[in-house]
């Protein structure tokens, strides 16, 4: 008897994925792809109860940015971080896609590019295509419709004809453009390279060249940027569950230093005054024992204008990403102290950037150009200032050099040929910004060591930072890659690179070496009568110490003085008639004992009658919790004033639900709107008798020994509370996060109970009447780059005046190239207790229709 055929196992059935959330990978993309990855097998991983990925058990992150807090982790633990992308081409292929390709590191530059070769030869071609493998990219051998670029040196190619006669998306570039980002290091427009009119081949290198637009540059230009910025528009999240410290270098007054405490806590954050407890350290140098203990304990250490750049984008991003996040140093760093640079060809967010890059560095900057200047940074070779350059033996570099010499933390050699080089049709200012920190050289240089201070989670973080950093892709950039070495490039096309060093600068531009850490400043007299000694002789730090310690023990009775000053009832303030009629009455009341015969019996009497009175110190708050279903309360204003005053004394706030809560205490599960709401700010959720254990013993119990357990209204709202938490705070409010609800006016239960809901989970959400306002823009699925239509919803009844309104919706949807879909409300209320964005057509409230 023959075997049966044995059915192949699923396709992803050994993979364990775990979605991140961004602004370009949203929910409703996530619910997509998770469907499909269960589909082939794979299990989707839930976050852990307190939002963050279950790194130890996933195979792969899918993630479109390296921007999240745990990607150190990943590349620790080895854990590949993939776009969306790597799953569409593993069900296409039905194969397993190789992970390079698809990682959102943006130093793989050619990570979306496929390539296939046309009439390059044989060696060229093996170089080209080994860089951009190296590099992200990968190789077709024939010409697919996934092929991105197409190199060729014209278009008799069959590949290129094909390509042509198909209307195909495959740019047919030069392999210059191949040879110019791989010598910069950076991925630069293929536009100047494309055939059959490539421009390189066609202008002059000396013609005009368009200033970029450098987008990536915004938020990022300077290290003490104006604001804060306005975040109205949109539910602010990203301080969520995070502790902020405001350093007090920061170059800000007391009044902006409140308003951006208000909007951190408006954002689900806190403000704190430890840098122990604090999550995020916020200063303006790289100085001092705050700063190094900060950064030795793992800390989130940034700038203000990094803070302000998470406020206005309210997405998380890495102090070390962008170069003018993180604190400046204090003194110049070496060699720099002495130069003199200036700028051309570069202009609007790029130039003010790189002015405030040479700043924080330590060189001068000047606007024009004069023989003292040391250094011409520009973006092409042809300007006025490159030719004054030229004739007065100016170093001439490009933006490259001065971001990886902030990066090294001293001025680099100018030797490496990438620092001197410049595309001959294009202007680098469309590549600025894209350099980041080097976390490693920061900590050798600012804050080495700390062991000691470090507790276990610092130094789990230290050790996974380190691991992540040995396991980081070598990229290896620094090369001169200069592939094209054949006869095609004899016609000397693309530019030799300028001289590296020229006679009298071989001192200014120090190569690498020994890093050191920048000496402090000493102080230097200048000879003015004004000039205060910086040695202050021991003798006058002794007097000094000794008038404070004198003022210190006179503080008690300032601050009486200062009190009884300001009385203004008709006695006046203490002394005279009030003093003395007070004595008398101590003295009447005093018993006839030898003990109170002394000398001193006034003194003590009114040392004892008036102290000023010192408020009871309560504790910090650090539990704010938002009850609801609690009964005990009802009717008693009493006894909730007096509770609420017993629960502050340990440390405990009782909030509505409108301001930032940490735990919310409830009888049971309830699917009530101030629930749903506490749920999607991520808080824990308590079981009421939390609050009367702490009323009857005056003490605060473990919090974890009331965590919320009810399996009956668990299975019957079909959730789990530890699941719905932990996606909640990896949701961080954005579950709904830019998708479009309506909701008619007529619903049951109310417009505003939805709405609240709705908000506190970053929907779109409005009141559909059927008029001008709340319509869809129409929009045709060409226009919408040919996607699949995003769904829309309409919460409604099923009363008459609400089924009007349904055919009015469906057409406003499809002329919108969107799915209409009419639910009723109790999808939102699901959805919201779930945390988790999923749709059934049992919601549908057309369905009977």
């Amino acid at each position: 008897m023959s075997e049966e055929p044995q059915n192949p196992p699923p396709l992803l059935e050994s993979c364990a994925i775990a979605f991140l959330q961004s602004k370009t990978l949203s929910n409703s993309m996530i619910t997509s792809l998770s469907e499909l990855v269960k589909k082939n097998g794979a299990q989707v991983l839930e976050p852990k109860r307190d939002g963050s990925i279950r790194m130890n058990e996933a195979t792969h992150v899918v993630s479109n940015t390296i921007d999240f807090e745990q990607y150190s982790e990943a590349q620790a633990m080895m854990v590949p971080v993939v776009r969306s992308e790597w799953i569409r081409a593993t069900i296409h292929r039905n194969k397993v896609a190789q992970v390079r390709p698809f990682s959102p590191d943006p130093r793989m530059i050619f990570s979306s590019v496929i390539i296939t070769c046309a009439d390059i030869p044989a060696m060229d071609k093996e170089t080209i295509c080994g860089a951009i493998m190296a590099l992200g990219g990968m190789e077709s051998k024939d010409l697919t419709r996934q092929t991105t670029h197409i190199c060729a040196l014209t278009l008799d190619h069959p590949k290129c004809k094909d390509a042509l006669a198909k209307k195909m998306k495959a740019k047919i570039v030069l392999p210059h453009w191949f040879d110019d980002c791989f010598r910069l290091g950076k991925r630069i427009d293929e536009g100047p390279y494309l055939l059959p009119d490539p421009e390189i081949l066609r202008v002059a290198p000396e013609e005009p060249v368009k200033i970029p637009n450098s987008q990536q540059l915004e938020g990022a230009t300077s290290t003490i940027p104006n604001g804060p910025y306005e975040t109205e528009g949109e539910k602010l999240v990203v301080f969520h569950q995070h502790k902020v410290m405001l350093s007090s270098d920061l170059p800000i007054n007391e009044t902006l230093r409140k308003t951006i405490g208000e909007k951190v806590v408006k954002g689900g954050g806190e403000v704190v005054d430890s840098v122990r407890e604090c999550t995020m350290y916020i200063c303006q140098y790289r100085h001092g024992g705050e700063y190094v203990l900060a950064s030795q304990l793992s800390k989130h250490v940034g700038n203000l204008s990094w803070l302000y750049h998470l406020m206005v984008y309210n997405e998380w991003k890495s102090p070390f990403q962008r170069l003018l996040h993180y604190p400046v140093p204090k003194e110049p760093l070496p060699g720099f102290k002495d130069l003199k640079i200036t700028l051309s060809n570069y202009g609007g967010e790029a130039r003010i950037y790189l002015e405030n890059l040479i700043t924080a560095a330590g060189a001068t900057y000047t606007r024009t150009m004069k023989a003292e200047n040391t250094h011409l940074i520009t973006a092409r070779m042809h300007s006025e200032k490159c030719e004054a350059a030229k004739d007065w033996n100016i170093e001439i570099v490009n933006h490259l050099w001065i971001e990886e010499s902030y990066v090294a933390c001293q001025a680099l050699s100018i030797s490496n040929p990438k620092y001197t080089y410049f595309p001959p049709r294009t202007n680098l200012g469309e590549v600025i910004g894209n350099t980041s920190h080097d976390e490693t050289i920061l900590r050798s240089l600012y804050y080495p060591g700390g062991e000691e201070h470090l507790d276990e989670a610092a130094k789990r973080k230290k050790k996974i930072t380190e691991s992540a950093q040995k396991n980081a892709y070598n990229v290896g950039l620094d090369k001169d890659f200069n592939i094209m070495k054949d006869s095609f490039m004899e016609d000397g096309v693309t530019p030799a690179p300028a001289t590296a060093k020229k006679a009298g600068r071989g001192k200014a531009t120090p190569v690498v070496g020994n890093f050191a850490t920048p000496a402090k400043g000493k102080h230097v007299r200048s000879g003015k009568e004004n000039d205060t000694p910086s040695v202050v002789s021991s003798a006058s730090r002794s007097a000094k110490a000794q008038a404070l310690s004198r003022l210190s023990d006179l503080a008690p009775d300032l601050a009486l003085y200062e009190k009884e000053r300001k009385r203004t009832n008709k006695d006046g303030v203490w002394g005279g008639k009030r003093a003395a009629d007070q004595i008398d009455k101590d003295r009447e009341g005093r018993s006839s004992s030898p003990a109170h015969a002394r000398d001193d019996d006034d003194e003590e009497v009114e040392e004892k009658k008036r102290p000023a009175k010192r408020a009871k110190l309560l504790p910090e708050v650090d539990m704010r919790i938002c009850l609801t279903g609690y009964k005990k309360w009802v009717g008693n204003k009493t006894a909730e004033e007096s509770d609420r005053k017993k629960l502050r004394s340990l440390g405990i706030h009782i909030v509505p639900d409108t301001q930032p809560c940490d735990y919310l205490a409830a009888p049971k599960v309830v699917r009530t709107m101030k629930f749903l709401k506490c749920l999607a700010k991520g808080a824990e959720i308590l079981n009421s008798s939390f609050i009367d254990a702490c009323l009857e013993t005056g003490k605060r119990p473990d919090y974890k020994d009331y965590l919320l357990v009810d399996e009956e209204n668990e299975e019957k709202f079909g959730i789990k509370i530890g699941t719905a938490v932990g996606r909640a705070r990896a949701n961080r409010g954005r579950l709904l996060w830019g998708i479009p609800i309506y909701c008619t006016a007529d619903i049951k239960n109310g417009v505003e109970n939805f709405k609240a809901i709705a908000d506190a989970n970053g929907a779109i959400f409005k009141v559909y009447r059927a008029r001008s306002g709340t319509t869809i823009k129409p929009t045709s699925a060409e226009e919408d780059g040919g996607a699949d239509p995003d769904p829309v919803y309409l919460l409604s009844g099923t009363t008459a005046a609400e089924k009007n309104l349904w055919p009015k919706f469906e057409e406003m949807a499809i002329k919108g190239h969107m799915e209409p879909r009419i639910v009723t409300g109790d999808w939102l209320l699901d959805v919201a207790m779930k945390q988790e964005l999923t749709f059934d057509r049992k919601y549908l409230a057309n369905r009977a229709q």
